[in-house]
């Protein structure tokens, strides 16, 4: 009796996946080809066999703290399963793998894609990418949504493996007239008034190197311009939007065309990056850590 409470039936837990995936109940029932009260059964029976509540009965569905182990524990094994039918050569074998992964702005701009250019396609791969914060892609990992993930989180996420990347160098620049005008005295003062310029509301690199040069906590100056991509992000701080922190890469060019000017020549910011992916032994998740741990010790500092 102890051992059947402890098996996750997998018709159960393939159902709690397409239950979170699809967002309700009733499109997980047709996506499935079952009813919906069959769907609601069998997400009822795994939450008494675990003994813990799975899903919160939202719109859209989400899954609980317990739930996302579930859900990540599915995705895994749908990942497996695969991986086992290509191996075999069973039908549908030659469909190309999707492998999905978080990935930073910044490093999606500079050096990541080309990384994806050197993967071997045998096996066939198609690349799904989420692009988030480097410092929030873990809780896509977390979540059971992606495979891998370019993270600044150094602890493995349970389940996971972690090799570092290595730092993505960051420089503070301005238009020169923009410099001329705002940035005139010391810098650790003037740049807590300048206008700056941010990627999103979480984006916290511009104060992260304020409170770095100024030894307290006051950081970059709350007037600031919000560009969520990083292409357009260089170009606003080339435009004399405000200052901001530039990827080195990006900054080259426009720093050699004379576009932008060096806050402080001797100062840069570093960013440690790190890849999380799946402890799976999966032929298409090892492909693509082996291009993108190549490419990162090219690219990275």
């Amino acid at each position: 009796m102890k051992s059947e409470l402890t098996e996750l039936p997998l018709d159960q837990v393939r159902t709690l996946l397409a239950v979170v995936d699809e967002g309700t109940f009733d499109a997980a029932a047709a996506a499935l080809h079952v009813t919906p009260s069959a769907v609601s059964q069998r997400v009822k029976a795994l939450e008494q066999r675990t003994g813990r509540v799975l899903l919160m009965r939202t719109k859209p569905v989400r899954a609980t703290e317990s739930g996302e182990v579930v859900v990540r524990f599915a995705r895994q094994l749908a990942r497996l399963e695969r991986d086992a039918r290509a191996e075999l050569g069973m039908s549908g074998a030659g469909e190309a793998t999707r492998v999905s992964i978080a990935v930073n702005a910044d490093s999606l701009a500079t050096w990541f894609l080309p990384a994806l250019t050197r993967v071997s396609q045998e096996p066939r791969l198609c690349f799904e990418l989420r692009r988030e914060d480097e410092t929030r892609t873990a809780s896509l990992l977390r979540e059971g949504l992606v495979m891998a993930a370019v993270t600044s989180l150094p602890e493995p996420v349970t389940g996971c493996s972690v090799r570092a990347l290595g730092r993505m160098r960051y420089v503070p620049v301005a238009r020169p007239d923009f410099a001329r005008e705002h940035l005139d005295g010391p810098l650790r003062e003037v740049l807590t008034t300048a206008p700056t310029v941010g990627f999103d509301r979480s984006d916290d690199l511009q104060d992260a190197f304020v409170r770095r040069l100024r030894h307290d906590r006051v950081g970059a100056s709350r007037e600031r311009h919000l560009v969520p991509t990083s292409e357009g992000f260089a170009q606003s701080v080339a435009a004399g939007l405000g200052w901001g922190l530039v990827p080195e890469v990006q900054a080259a060019p426009l720093l050699e065309s004379g576009r932008v000017v060096l806050l402080a020549p001797d100062l840069r910011l570093d960013v440690p990056l790190y890849w999380q992916q799946w402890k799976l032994d999966s032929p298409a998740l090892a492909v693509v850590a082996e291009a993108v741990l190549s490419a990162a010790a090219q690219s990275l500092e």
